[in-house]
């Protein structure tokens, strides 16, 4: 049988670096995020399917489910890409949009791991997998909201992984500790090896695939990544 992959919060970074690496495996992805209307051309090259959603709206992502539902195939791949962050001194910060950030960050991947195991426990097996940060592990000055969501969202991943992978759904969090490259990707190698100082979306894209190809005696649940170059 076809195996699917759900994509949430796609873009033109990591997430596009996804897509078409699971492409490449076969994998019929569906590309989920507020508005795809510029992931025509990545769409175009994978064969996604494009679904507009809000991860944080609760009958927004079941509809999204009910969409992936529609497509052939068993779900046996579901990320979550989303983040939002809002800065600030702490008596200065917007308080509503600390709870959207927060919402985005941590209610919405909820909201996924609620739907995916649904449909990967009545299949037997599957792989969530989400993308966390240092944030995750360490608050930063100025950035209470997003500390707030990543450390939640990590919370979320161990508890998950622990109550399902004795079930045969691999749970994987993606510490990734730097910034992403945004680099063209017809720019040439010399040139990008002068800014190997973020972290290359496509190589992100091949340890999720690790995680993917891990055999379940021997799961990661936790995984960071970062630039070599690194001090701190």
């Amino acid at each position: 049988m076809t195996s699917k992959s759900l994509i949430i919060g796609a873009g033109a970074g990591l997430s596009a670096s996804l897509a078409r690496t699971l492409a490449d495996r076969g994998h019929t992805v569906i590309l989920a995020a507020r508005d795809t209307s510029d992931l025509s051309e990545l769409a175009n090259t994978t064969g996604a399917v494009l679904v507009d959603c809000d991860a944080k709206d609760r009958d927004a992502m079941a509809a999204l489910f009910e969409r992936v539902d529609a497509v052939d195939g068993t779900l046996d791949v579901a990320i979550y890409n989303p983040s939002a962050r809002t800065r600030g001194p702490i008596h200065e910060v917007d308080p509503e949009a600390v709870q959207q950030a927060i919402m985005v960050s941590a209610f919405g991947a909820f909201l996924m791991a609620h739907h995916a195991s649904q449909r990967m426990l009545n299949a037997g097996h599957g792989t969530m997998l989400f993308t966390g940060a240092s944030a995750g592990v360490k608050g930063f000055p100025n950035s209470a909201a997003f500390a707030m969501g990543k450390f939640a969202l990590r919370g979320l991943c161990q508890s998950l992984a622990r109550e399902l992978h004795p079930q045969n759904i691999h749970v994987g969090h993606v510490i990734i500790d730097g910034g992403i490259s945004k680099l063209p990707q017809n720019m040439q190698k010399a040139d990008a090896d002068n800014l190997d100082t973020t972290l290359d979306p496509d190589k992100i894209a091949e340890s999720y695939m690790h995680l993917l190809d891990q055999h379940r005696s021997a799961w990661s649940w936790e995984i960071e990544l970062r630039p070599w170059v690194e001090r701190f």
